[in-house]
């Protein structure tokens, strides 16, 4: 048998898990299967390369070496695929454009395109700011354009370039007959929404664990959050079964009403990302001025209306 790449990996999900049992957990297959595949890659290198014991496997010298190629080869063949990605990439014109929800990416494809009329703009979506990232740096995708909460570093940040577009406070979705939505005083405070449910969108920053901390300081602990698509979390606000949260640029929206929250407890960045080695990476300055110009277009036309600025960047 010929060593693969593949049986590098699995050398090593297997001393990165320390047993048999964890490392067939994170590669997905069953345990039996990969103590056959195990045994027939030390058959093909010339001995044993775990020691099997009752507190999991631990390397054997030979096992060591293996690892230490391993732990140079993989991460060396993954950044040859990604400038290989990049290199095929260079002659091709257009914009392949990543985010995650939100009304900039829209607005940013509508700049380009009638800025460059018959270039194509393609896109890709997606909850995970971290995947829309991680496409960027394989050379999947030219452009991100993510969020993060607060100041929060935003992913991939030693492999990509990162500029912000804007900050925004973040707002309370009510529905239009909730008693805050009439309140003469325009913001709302934190406290007084203590005995309501939530709904926000999912992500995978620390969006979530900023919220709870800034109930806290408000004295509460929010008895239900819904993670919910978009268009679920404006219903359940719409018929009272939740607030929600948004950003300051959410559309205006029948039957709903956003208020900002007082002092902004808490702060969404909007940022754009690009790979500094891509051929994208010239175009960057012109595409952030188009997310920019997106972003203020989007804050005018929003429920929190023109009369309320997003924080200065």
């Amino acid at each position: 048998m010929d060593l693969e790449l593949r049986h590098l990996k699995i050398v090593r999900a297997v001393a990165d898990a320390g047993s048999l049992t964890r490392a067939a957990t994170a590669l997905g297959v069953a345990q039996p299967a990969l103590s056959a595949q195990l045994k027939r890659i030390e058959r093909a290198l010339g001995g044993a390369l775990f020691v099997r014991g009752r507190e999991g496997v631990r390397a054997t010298a030979l096992g060591e070496l293996v690892l230490d190629r391993a732990r140079v080869v993989l991460p060396a063949v993954c950044e040859l695929q990604e400038e290989a990605q990049r290199f095929a990439r260079q002659g091709t014109e257009g914009y392949r454009l990543g985010g995650t929800h939100g009304p900039l990416l829209g607005g940013l494809v509508d700049r380009l395109a009638r800025q460059e009329p018959g270039v194509p703009v393609t896109t890709y979506t997606s909850w995970s700011e971290t995947e829309v990232a991680g496409s960027v740096a394989a050379g999947r995708l030219d452009f991100a354009l993510v969020g993060v909460c607060g100041e929060s570093a935003p992913p991939e940040p030693g492999r990509l370039a990162w500029m912000e577009v804007a900050r925004d406070p973040v707002h309370v979705m009510l529905a239009e007959d909730h008693p805050l939505a009439r309140s003469p005083r325009g913001e709302v405070e934190l406290a007084e929404l203590a005995a309501e449910a939530w709904a926000d969108v999912p992500g995978d920053g620390c969006f979530g664990d900023c919220f709870a901390a800034a109930c806290v300081r408000a004295g509460f602990t929010p008895a239900c959050v819904y993670e919910t698509d978009t268009a679920s979390c404006v219903h359940l606000v719409q018929v009272g079964r939740a607030v929600g949260l948004c950003r300051a640029t959410f559309p205006v929206t029948p039957g709903v009403v956003t208020r900002p929250l007082a002092g902004a407890p808490l702060v969404w960045r909007h940022l754009l990302g690009w790979h500094p080695a891509a051929r994208a990476a010239a175009r960057a300055p012109d595409v952030l001025e188009h997310a920019r110009a997106a972003h203020a277009d989007a804050l005018t036309r929003s429920a929190a209306g023109p009369s309320r600025r997003a924080l200065a960047p």
